[in-house]
């Protein structure tokens, strides 16, 4: 590939939008082609994953599961605008969400073994160069988006304190096989942002 693959993590309320378009300005400024990228995507698979998160579509935690596997899928090939094609054209992609975040919040629902080998396909097809988690502790990222209007489906609590624990345990399991940054989130987004520009320069200078 040409170009670099970022991939972000964190519990809701983490500030991964905000950093991520500050990573996108920062790497824009030194000359790179960046393309920002979410999961869900946008598709019809994706648009029927965000309807089951909000509740708009009635269904259980293994067929989201599935369904965000399926989305992963398509999104890395997808003719239109998937991340491989993008990676192939030199650009560096940023995505909101990937692997890790199956097995976190999947993973608290149900067997983390079954979500790992669902998304086999999408792993052995594509692991990002760098994988950036924000930690933050699940009271203050709730405190965050708790007066959403239309919260979705794991935005709870005790969910979210569930969700963080699954992300370190699926760390610990697979950090091997993933290049990991965990970036403490700061009371400044400015200065958690550097720390993110700091790993994000190691894959432009090694």
């Amino acid at each position: 590939m040409k170009g670099k693959f970022i991939a972000f993590e964190g519990i809701d309320g983490s500030g991964k939008s905000t950093q991520i378009k500050a990573l996108k300005h920062y790497l824009e400024s030194r000359g790179e082609k960046v393309y920002v990228t979410r999961e869900p995507t946008d598709s019809p698979i994706g648009a029927l994953v965000h309807s089951c998160m909000t509740g708009r579509v009635e269904t259980d935690d293994e067929t989201i599961a599935l369904l965000c596997a399926a989305d992963r899928v398509d999104h890395l090939y997808n003719a239109a605008n998937g991340i491989i094609e993008r990676l192939e054209e030199g650009y560096t992609v940023i995505t909101d969400r990937y692997l890790f975040s199956s097995y976190a919040y999947q993973g608290a629902q149900l067997d983390m073994e079954w979500i790992i080998e669902i998304n086999k396909r999408a792993s052995e097809a594509l692991k990002p160069d760098l994988t950036i988690y924000i930690d933050i502790d699940p009271t203050i990222s709730f405190g965050r988006i708790e007066g959403r209007r239309n919260r979705e489906r794991y935005e709870e609590l005790q969910t979210l304190k569930r969700v963080r624990n699954k992300y370190f345990e699926a760390f610990e399991k697979l950090g091997n096989e993933h290049k990991i940054a965990i970036i403490k989130s700061e009371e400044r987004p400015e200065d958690t942002a550097t720390r993110i520009r700091e790993e994000a320069d190691k894959l432009f200078t090694d």
